[in-house]
């Protein structure tokens, strides 16, 4: 999602780097630039007009400031706009009075409104609340039966009675009351396309649940076509927020561009995967920053303390600097590394990183070569690799189905990160006080480093943003060499 744009927009902001001055001419050309981007990426046409139009405004009125040149100015306008587009602000949720919250899921059919329920049902449970999932969507084959499976599998309850779907969504309010439920949300049933049946149903739900959140489910892949089902949701229901799914998919983007400019309310949460799990809320100014290509710091931070336990990361991060993290610990990092999503979706994340690596299509099966290798080698092996001499190598490649030189641009490439880490360990003190300190002391990354992960800017890696902690990926590798991925 948003490459073609983030690769244009790039391109352009590149090219403003450092222009000590902009012409009205220039301003003109950028915005040429900017317009073909957007209509490249499906954005509506009358919204591309508003949003051009307003950022010709503020960068020909704009006064010279002294912090930024004319360039860094423009690109501040253009990020302004992209946040503004994607819904300004983060959806705020409160919780009602007196419970439940009673969230309504509309939308198509077709467009992950099940799936999505029951990942919204999630995420409240992760928040700390008491979910209940109703399901009203009684017009589809097993619709019922796909949210029951799925409650089960993040142990939320369903609720559901066969025959008219809005006594059921009533009586499912009463259910979450009398279990003392504080949130309910209800799965209605969609329709190909919209129809006025679907819609009088919908609303006959929402008049009788009185929902305190109403959110239209919108398929990503839809482009301009999500605007016209936008506005006759809206003209019906009086939509709060907008769950965009399948925002991993190889759409453009012009549906999330396109959805709050004409129906004026935000995207509230984002899909970004199948599973469960890969489901957050939407931050508008974090999603500008990564199509800008300034990553996205804050989400990759929150990510990684959710899959790495606080105290297990902390003491791999004072082995990593005291030099003594071993193989087995890097092995432990990358199955948490794991949990945090795709890999190609993280390296979106990162600020700096090259085109070509974002770009990537990196799955988990880019870490199989590792983790094979590593458990071809003895638990000896794993805490001194040092002691791995030619005839090791060869065992440890042939067990692990790869070659030698894979076994040995691994090793050298770990010990070259232990050497390295082992020295910024030391040097951290010195920084801090101005006084040389012990060995390994003073040292430790903050809380949600990423020992296992070193190199990631901002987070306890090395400086230059180089990853030598993650051998295997396409591109990386922050020691001489780096790491060419696996044959």
């Amino acid at each position: 999602m948003f490459d073609s744009l983030s690769s244009r927009l790039e391109g352009i902001v590149k090219r403003l780097r450092g222009k000590g001055r902009l012409s009205e001419a220039d301003v003109d050309e950028v915005l040429k630039e900017i317009r073909t981007a957007l209509l490249e990426a499906d954005v509506n046409v009358g919204v591309v007009r508003n949003v051009v139009g307003r950022i010709r405004e503020q960068a020909i009125g704009a006064r010279l400031s002294e912090a930024l040149d004319p360039g860094q100015q423009v690109v501040k306008i253009v990020n302004g706009e992209l946040t503004a587009m994607l819904g300004g602000e983060t959806l705020k949720l409160t919780y009602a009075g007196r419970p439940p919250t009673v969230v309504l899921m509309a939308g198509l059919q077709g467009s992950g409104k099940t799936t999505n329920s029951a990942k919204l049902a999630r995420w409240f449970k992760s928040q700390g609340r008491q979910p209940l999932l109703v399901g009203a969507d009684l017009q589809r084959p097993a619709a019922v039966e796909q949210l029951r499976t799925l409650g089960r599998q993040i142990d939320v309850p369903v609720f559901s009675e066969p025959g008219d779907p809005v006594a059921t969504a009533q009586r499912g309010l009463a259910e979450a009351r009398r279990l003392g439920k504080d949130v309910l949300i209800v799965d209605t049933a969609g329709r190909l396309s919209i129809d006025a049946e679907m819609m009088e149903q919908v609303r006959r739900i929402s008049e009788v649940i009185d929902p305190h959140y109403t959110f239209l489910v919108i398929d990503a892949m839809t482009g301009q076509d999500a605007v016209g089902v936008a506005e006759a949701f809206h003209a019906t229901l009086a939509i709060d927020g907008v769950i965009m799914s399948k925002l991993d998919g190889d759409a453009r983007g012009g549906a999330a561009l396109s959805v709050k400019e004409v129906i004026g309310r935000p995207i509230a949460f984002a899909s970004t995967g199948e599973k469960l799990t890969e489901f957050e809320q939407f931050h508008p100014d974090r999603m500008a920053g990564r199509i800008l290509g300034m990553g996205d710091v804050l989400t990759l931070i929150e990510q990684a303390e959710q899959a790495f336990e606080k105290d297990q990361a902390e003491k791999a991060a004072e082995k990593l600097l005291e030099g003594e993290f071993t193989l087995d610990d890097f092995l432990e990092q990358l199955h948490s590394l794991k949990k945090m999503g795709p890999l190609g979706n993280l390296m979106g994340m990162m600020p700096g990183m090259p085109k070509e690596m974002k770009n990537a299509q990196i799955g988990d099966d880019a870490l199989k070569p590792v983790e094979a290798i590593i458990h071809s080698m003895t638990p000896l092996e794993r805490r001194k690799p040092e002691l791995i001499n030619g005839s090791r190598r060869t065992r440890i490649a042939n067990g692990s189905g790869t070659t030698v030189g894979d076994v040995n641009r691994l090793v050298k490439q770990f010990q070259e990160m232990q050497k390295m880490m082992k020295k910024m360990g030391m040097a951290a003190p010195r920084r801090a006080s101005g006084k040389k300190g012990k060995k390994g002391k003073g040292g430790k990354p903050s809380r949600g480093g990423f020992p296992g992960m070193a190199g990631l800017p901002g987070m306890g890696g090395a400086p230059g943003g180089g990853m030598p902690g993650l051998p295997g990926l396409p591109g990386g590798g922050g020691a001489p060499g780096g790491f060419p991925p696996f044959n």
